[in-house]
């Protein structure tokens, strides 16, 4: 028996939406009972909102083309100023008739020209019997724009006295939405995670067809049991399962597995999961070249070519900082005069240092440190002399932004910011080895 039912739509074109919308039944359900028929009017304005990847936007997608109801989908990233977003709601309207096959661009500098124009275009479209749906995707970026855009869209039924219901899409609360004015309420609906149940079902739903559905089932909870801790991103589990499942799939191919052999199937996917472990969400490099990756016998543990962050491009200056970022980090301040001054005397080594230096740094994690000891730091291990100019400072500002440092504290700190490296040991190797082969080079010029 189906989950979706509904007087005014047929239970066939109900079953086909279910089908395409897994584990959102009770949502779905909730969206039908809210429309209502086609020519009811419905809740001026929807706010649904939920964490990336909960189906928000493919949801409403499914359900506005699969019951074929006249709606408008905007992307408010894509369209980010008002006049932008109010074009491209008109062109977009024009489109609803199939008699319009290619709309005139349209000038709408105001909200009232919006209202005006968009009252024409309904008549104009035949839309008067029926609800049209206003989808405002990304609707967070709306706060940006002018501080009369949420309000209105808010109140556009009102406003136009049209069958219009404007749905807005947002990762973040409605309170952190409502103006301190104040505005007309909308109809709030929460799109939970997917648990691991979830997922399980909709990312075994298109298995191949040359494999059996248990066998693509077994791979996917392998995958979610390695993966679900630290990535519950449908999307891009969805990109992992569809990456690896050549190399699960490797044994049985060779004949030296079964389907039902999950402990051989198990050891040869376990090192090449773990190299993915590393590039989660980062797309370092294509699916293809991922693939003549997992095809290399290299050693399991050695992750080749997949260090997209040893050949990131940043300015002279911020490598030099990087570095000296990283020497602050895990080096104690007591160790700086022995390691940054020439002449620096006779350092006594206590039975204290002896027993804490045996300790690595690396182990116990980056420590914070002062601007000052960064570019004290800095000014001993560049050759040239280095003025501190609003240069170097807005470089500092760029790392912070690139996370690969982390501010500690707050700005408006009285002592000054402090700072932490957040980048690996690998990544610094990799630009100390930039600035080796640099000299090297330079040597070999000017060298005999």
């Amino acid at each position: 028996m189906p989950n979706l039912e509904h007087p005014a739509y047929p239970a066939a074109t109900l079953l086909r939406l279910e089908s395409l919308v897994p584990c959102r039944e009770s949502q779905v359900s909730m969206l039908l009972s809210i429309f209502g028929e086609r020519q009811q009017f419905t809740f001026p304005s929807i706010f649904i909102y939920g964490h990336t990847s909960s189906g928000k936007t493919y949801v409403m997608q499914t359900l506005l083309n699969t019951l074929q109801l006249p709606h408008v989908f905007v992307n408010c990233v894509e369209y980010f100023t008002s006049r932008l977003l109010l074009e491209e709601i008109l062109i977009q309207l024009q489109n609803c008739s199939f008699e319009t096959k290619h709309a005139s661009h349209v000038l709408c500098d105001t909200f009232n020209d919006f209202v005006r124009m968009f009252k024409q275009a309904v008549t104009s479209q035949d839309l008067q019997d029926q609800t049209l749906y206003i989808v405002l995707d990304r609707a967070e970026q709306l706060r940006e724009m002018e501080a009369n855009i949420l309000p209105a869209f808010l109140r556009l039924q009102e406003l136009t006295d049209r069958n219009v219901t404007v749905v807005l899409l947002s990762e973040i609360v409605w309170e952190l939405f409502r103006p301190s004015t104040g505005c007309f309420e909308p109809f709030t609906l929460y799109f939970p995670d997917y648990s691991i149940g979830h997922l399980q079902k909709i990312l075994s739903h298109n298995h191949p067809p040359e494999y059996s559905a248990d066998f693509y089932a077994a791979y996917i909870n392998i995958l979610l049991g390695v993966f679900y801790m630290v990535c519950r991103d449908l999307k891009e589990l969805q990109h992992l399962a569809a990456l690896n499942f050549s190399k699960y799939c490797e044994p049985v191919v060779r004949g030296e597995a079964n389907e039902r052999d999950t402990r051989k199937l198990w050891k040869n996917i376990e090192p090449h999961l773990k190299k993915a472990m590393q590039t989660v969400y980062l797309r370092e490099i294509s699916s293809s070249q991922w693939e003549r990756l997992q095809r290399d016998d290299g050693e399991p543990g050695q992750l080749k070519g997949l260090s997209a962050h040893a050949h990131v491009e940043l300015p002279y200056y911020s490598k030099f900082l990087l570095i000296a970022a990283y020497l602050a980090s895990y080096n104690p301040v007591r160790t700086d005069k022995r390691f940054f001054l020439k002449h620096h005397g006779k350092i006594k080594k206590t039975n204290f240092m002896k027993k804490h230096e045996k300790t690595s740094n690396h182990l116990l994690g980056p420590k914070p440190f002062p601007l000052d000891r960064l570019l004290a730091i800095l000014y001993s291990i560049v050759d040239n002399r280095v003025a501190p100019t609003a240069n170097i400072f807005s470089q500092i500002t760029s790392l912070v932004t690139l996370q690969l440092l982390s501010l500690v504290g707050h700005n408006d700190q009285l002592d000054g910011p402090r700072y932490k490296c957040t980048v690996s040991l690998d990544f610094i190797r990799a630009i100390a080895r930039f600035f080796s082969l640099l000299h090297l080079k330079e040597g070999q010029s000017i060298g005999p």
